[in-house]
């Protein structure tokens, strides 16, 4: 019993060493990395205020590149690809934080001008008055002497005086108003400056709060063997988690949904899609209902274990998307498969493409 269980190992190895030497012409994922990383370059945002973000995530980037230019594993390109892209993204957040400090900044550089132009203006209108004081003193001896010859003058005189001791109140009143009107700005200046702080903090808290969520997950799924690929995290269920032409989870297939539905609980953001898939042997229409229902007794077995139905989808390809050849027994069986895709962070999967 033990040596057949070796021989389809033995099959799979060969099989995975003749996929890797030759690799698709490009790789979708190292692609977005790279223009994500040409359009934060790009940004003189982030190359002034995360030079060291950005350099790290460049050399995260020339790393990927290099594994592709060596035509190391996929796996590893997509892994470096992944990692640029996530620092590419840190940088970013960090340059949003920096900004947001230069705009605590700068409010404090805007307050401090407007007190200075309100303490400037006092001085000034306080200069003025005492010039204006003086000259009214002057007058007023003048005046004085006059009243001795005349009275009469004197009288209107003093007429004169009251209605210019009105006119003071009113400037009075005037520069009482533009006062708190400049303390009103002040304070304006002050909330702005507490909202650009708060800003910065979010922006901070942020960034660490999808660095740590994004270790955490990629720790969980590495347990569950899953791989990085253009759509995302893939789960494969082989056919060993299955009886032969039968839909029915066996006990240590339901062991590994049970991993997945505890990774869901911990992470309620996340959805999956469970695709089924057979080999060619059979008819289309058997293989296409065979897919569907191993697929179906997947999304049943994990909305049973307390994973909401509506985040988990199913759909069965018959014996569609083959990653083997199924002219041997060994293709055959990677063949017959489930592959559970889990979304990103938003609940977004990326569709299938091909034939």
């Amino acid at each position: 019993m033990n040596k057949n269980r070796f021989i389809p190992i033995t099959l799979l190895t060969f099989s995975v060493l003749a996929g890797c030497s030759s690799l698709p012409p490009n790789n979708s994922l190292l692609d977005e990395a790279r223009n994500n990383y040409n359009n934060a370059q790009a940004r003189s945002e982030v190359s002034q205020l995360a030079p060291l973000e950005l350099k790290e995530a460049g050399e995260s980037l020339d790393k990927a590149t290099q594994a592709w230019n060596k035509r190391e594993d996929n796996d590893l390109i997509n892994h470096l690809a992944y990692v640029a892209k996530q620092k590419v993204a840190i940088a970013e957040e960090t340059a949003k934080q920096k900004a947001a400090e230069l705009a605590v900044t700068n409010s404090n550089v805007e307050r401090d001008r407007v007190r200075l132009e309100a303490r400037t203006r006092e001085a000034d209108t306080a200069q003025r008055s005492a010039e204006v004081s003086q000259r009214e003193a002057e007058e007023a001896k003048r005046l004085a002497e006059a009243s001795q010859r005349d009275a009469e003058e004197a009288k209107r005189l003093a007429e004169a005086s009251q209605h210019e001791s009105q006119e003071a109140k009113s400037a009075a009143e005037t520069a009482q108003r533009e006062a708190a009107t400049e303390k009103q700005a002040a304070s304006e200046a002050d909330l702005s400056a507490q909202a650009a702080l708060q800003q910065a903090q979010e922006a901070e808290n942020r960034a660490r709060q999808l660095e740590a969520e994004l270790k955490d997950v990629e720790l969980q799924l590495k347990d569950m063997e899953a791989k990085k690929t253009d759509r995302g995290m893939v789960i494969t269920l082989g056919d060993v988690v299955f009886d032969t032409n039968k839909a029915q989870l066996k006990s240590g297939g339901m062991r590994n949904v049970q991993k997945l539905a505890d990774f869901l609980k911990q992470h309620p953001e996340r959805k999956v899609l469970i695709e089924g898939f057979t080999d060619s042997r059979g008819s289309e229409d058997y293989n296409q209902q065979l897919s569907e229902k191993r697929a179906e007794a997947v999304r049943t077995a994990l909305i049973n274990m307390g994973v909401e139905a509506e985040r988990v989808s199913a759909i069965g390809y018959g014996e569609s998307f083959p990653v083997a050849d199924n002219g041997n027994p060994a293709g055959r069986q990677l063949n017959r498969r489930v592959e559970v895709v889990v979304s990103d962070n938003t609940g977004n999967i990326s569709p299938r493409t091909g034939g």
